[in-house]
């Protein structure tokens, strides 16, 4: 196959190259269309760092087309990967059209799992003259849409990797009794994407991609010198090929000769930017940044709430325009707080008893 080498990242130059051609094929879409149609509930997950490039604007209009009876919700999913206030902008900017919940997909520690579950529950209790309702999980490779239906089982049901086109087929997982979650493999629905955008989201396998070194400078460009030089300790590079040769030297990745391995330490570097560990997001539409830090753990969750109290995001973000979730987001938060007079009455009588 013949890949592009401009330094923008450029348009596919080779039309049967397969390898970003990933998500795109019939049987995918599909498989697409099988969950779409069996779902009560489409949840379109995003990738908080992109929302509107994750964001499949052909699926929604088919929804509103040929299935309005359909209800679609967006999950902003790695939002431990940006600032707070960068959330808060995007939920209120998404909910303007659809109900929008923020949220961080792990078994170990979740944000945003008690507000999803209270919301499929109203949409249970929607329908309350079927037996059972479905929900299905769509979005692009690599958003974390298996990850989001372990976080909600509490244990891993669905295969996942920090890899594009892990999900083959689609899957059916048993909720609750009346709630069934389907897993959908990733489709990609923007295919005006440059090769370089589609390995920074993530949609093809780096080790399949022959020349990523010819793809570097759209990272460069995207991600601030400053947590460049703190990822690599170099500086001063004056193009990508300079940025990549000094990596090279710095960890030690040459080839025969002393010379550099450029498309290793590319794929090393793509690696980090797919997975959160060079910080880069989208600034929402009408929001002024307020911060630069960029969090790449959850400890600005741990502020926010205690540890007994990490699905309390009624108080963590203003999501006015979004009624539905505000009401699942204040639900939740109203049942916690009832409960801590009953915690605290429950250790007095234990310690009179003892």
């Amino acid at each position: 196959a013949v890949v592009s080498t401009q330094s923008t990242g450029g348009t596919r130059d080779a039309p049967n190259d397969y390898i970003f051609s990933a998500g795109q094929s019939k049987r995918i879409h599909a498989e697409l269309f099988k969950v779409i149609d069996s779902s009560d509930v489409v949840v379109q997950v995003l990738d908080a760092r992109d929302p509107m490039g994750t964001r499949s604007n052909y699926i929604e209009q088919y929804l509103k087309s040929e299935k309005a009876h359909k209800h679609l919700i967006f999950v902003l999913n790695k939002c431990d990967l940006v600032p707070t206030w960068v959330t808060k902008g995007w939920l209120v900017h998404l909910s303007c059209s659809h109900p929008t919940l923020a949220f961080h997909a792990t078994l170990k520690k979740s944000f945003g799992k008690g507000a999803l579950i209270n919301l499929l529950r109203q949409f249970a209790k929607l329908h309350a003259d079927k037996k059972q309702i479905s929900v299905g999980f769509i979005g692009y490779p690599n958003v974390g849409k298996s990850s989001i239906i372990n976080t909600l089982k509490d244990k891993k049901c669905c295969k996942v990797a920090p890899l594009a086109g892990e999900t083959k087929v689609w899957q059916y997982v048993s909720l609750f009794k009346r709630v069934n979650l389907i897993d959908c493999p990733g489709i990609v629905s923007n295919t005006s994407d440059s090769n370089a955008d589609m390995i920074m989201k993530g949609v093809v396998r780096l080790e399949m991609v022959p020349a990523p070194s010819a793809y570097i400078e759209p990272i460069i460009a995207r991600v601030k010198p400053k947590y460049l030089t703190q990822a690599y300790k170099v500086e001063g590079w004056t193009s990508g090929e300079d940025f990549l040769a000094k990596v090279c030297k710095r960890t030690g990745k040459l080839l025969k000769k002393g010379e550099p391995d450029l498309d290793a330490v590319a794929r090393m570097i793509f690696q980090d930017f797919q997975r959160g560990r060079l910080p880069y997001f989208n600034v929402p539409p009408g929001t002024k940044a307020e911060s630069e830090e960029m969090p790449t753990d959850m400890s600005f969750i741990d502020e926010a709430a205690p540890p007994d109290q990490e699905e309390d995001e009624g108080e963590k973000i203003d999501t006015a325009n979004a009624t539905p979730v505000a009401e699942a987001q204040q639900t939740a938060v109203v049942e916690q707080k009832d409960q801590e007079p009953l915690k605290k009455k429950r250790k007095l009588i234990r310690s009179g008893d003892d």
